[in-house]
């Protein structure tokens, strides 16, 4: 089976196709026109963000069997069109499920504690610590959005605190677990001190966090966004924080990146600017489940799907 790589992974990657009897070939350069020339010679493709796979290059993937994205989130790929021409789709959630818990923690945890802001302050030579007295998370409400692989990795992490609860909302038939408990959006809107996003990019989630959502909130509240930029309008969280509705925000994806999540485009954008001028918000640029362990983990898992179906 002749497998082209369009993505540079880790090398264990490569290592254990080869292992199992596949033949490896890389593409990282290439352009996706160029690719598309020859993807009629193989029978699977690896790739994370780099390019959409979509109608026209799968009909030109006469002999494709699968597609393989190392990486959580399945929006670059048309997988109905995949599936009515039998190629099998595989994603590796599982691989960084843990590095985005993690971050998502980190991010709330600073945000609530203002850990950012008064370190900023204090590298100006300025020690004021009633300006940058934080809260607990004690006693909070923490409203999930997504209960998959990272919405769980995230609750079971939570799980270590004091006197919290953990509502979950998912459109799939979840029950409630040690960690968290299933939940209507209702209830969340009525409860919840914090908000977390753990979603794939879909139809339903594009702008989820808009105007109308943070209305619907009954108390003032912070939130997290791990899962995928598009899930959040910037313009809509703007307003929630000027009006003192949110707290602030740990954004790691924002809508303003660009399809591959390498790059953002920071000049003349005034809500950007905005939340880079904002104590109440921190960025990071999609690094929640970038990790040297991901990294590795991401690459093993798709390695065990291809390697047990085929």
């Amino acid at each position: 089976m002749k497998i082209i790589h369009v993505d540079k992974n880790h090398p264990i990657l490569i290592k254990l196709l080869s292992k199992f009897g596949y033949e490896n070939f890389k593409y990282y350069n290439s352009t996706k026109i160029e690719i598309e020339k020859i993807i009629e010679n193989y029978d699977g493709i690896i790739i994370r963000s780099r390019f959409k796979i979509d109608k026209s290059f799968i009909k030109k993937a006469k002999r494709l069997k699968f597609i393989a994205r190392v990486g959580s989130g399945k929006e670059n790929i048309d997988i109905d069109y995949a599936k009515r021409n039998n190629i099998k789709i595989f994603t590796s959630p599982e691989g960084n499920s843990n590095a985005v818990g993690e971050h998502a923690l980190g991010l709330l945890l600073s945000l609530i504690n203002k850990i950012i802001p008064s370190n900023q302050s204090v590298k100006q030579f300025k020690w004021l610590r009633e300006k940058y007295r934080g809260y607990e998370l004690e006693n909070k409400i923490i409203g999930i959005i997504g209960y998959g692989h990272t919405g769980k990795s995230f609750a079971k992490k939570l799980s270590g605190f004091n006197n919290i609860k953990v509502l979950f909302y998912d459109i799939k038939e979840i029950k409630t677990d040690e960690y968290a408990e299933k939940s209507s959006l209702e209830k969340i809107f009525k409860n919840a001190d914090i908000i977390s996003f753990h979603v794939d990019e879909n139809d339903l989630s594009i702008k989820m966090f808009n105007k109308s959502f943070i209305k619907k909130m009954r108390k003032p509240f912070w939130i997290i966004n791990t899962s995928r930029g598009k899930v959040v309008s910037l313009e809509d969280l703007k307003w929630g924080i000027e009006k003192n509705i949110i707290f602030g925000a740990g954004l790691d994806v924002i809508e303003l990146e660009d399809y591959s999540f390498e790059k953002v485009k920071f000049e003349k954008n005034k809500i950007l600017n905005f939340f880079l001028k904002s104590e109440k918000v921190i960025i990071t640029p999609h690094i929640a489940g970038w990790t040297y362990e991901s990294h590795h983990k991401l690459a093993k898992t798709i390695v065990d799907k291809i390697s047990k179906y085929f």
